[in-house]
């Protein structure tokens, strides 16, 4: 039991340590962070230039659509990199097969969205 405890111990330092930190980390902020209120803290920040018009502009959904299909293809060619290391070390067939298999299912979604005309950009204007 005391060989547990000690090889524990290190762990439990460490957590209290980054809870203490975490703390402390929110809570110098309410001591030293301002306290006024000009009349700029409610407007939008654009680098220091006065905003001109609504911050609140409505996108188009196909915007949605495209930026979900980056996002998506962005994280699983993340996938890719792995899966390259992994055929240089292994015996290649069956590395091989898998990682056809992995650009497989990245085609599916990419020839729907394509299908269903989600990379046909309209703008409609104003």
């Amino acid at each position: 039991m005391e060989i547990l405890l000690r090889d524990f111990s290190f762990i439990l330092v460490f957590s209290v340590l980054a809870i203490i930190l975490a703390i402390i980390v929110f809570v110098i902020p309410l001591f030293l962070a301002p306290r006024t209120k000009g009349e700029k803290i409610e407007s939008i920040y654009e680098c220091g230039v006065d905003p001109l018009g609504s911050a609140w502009i409505r996108y188009s959904v196909p915007f949605y659509l495209y930026a979900l299909m980056f996002v998506a293809f962005d994280v699983d060619v993340l996938y890719l990199f792995p899966i390259a290391v992994g055929y240089l070390k292994g015996e290649g067939g069956k590395e091989f097969l898998l990682l056809l298999v992995f650009l497989g299912l990245l085609v599916l979604p990419l020839a729907y969205a394509w299908r269903k005309g989600v990379f046909e950009w309209r703008y409609g204007g104003r």
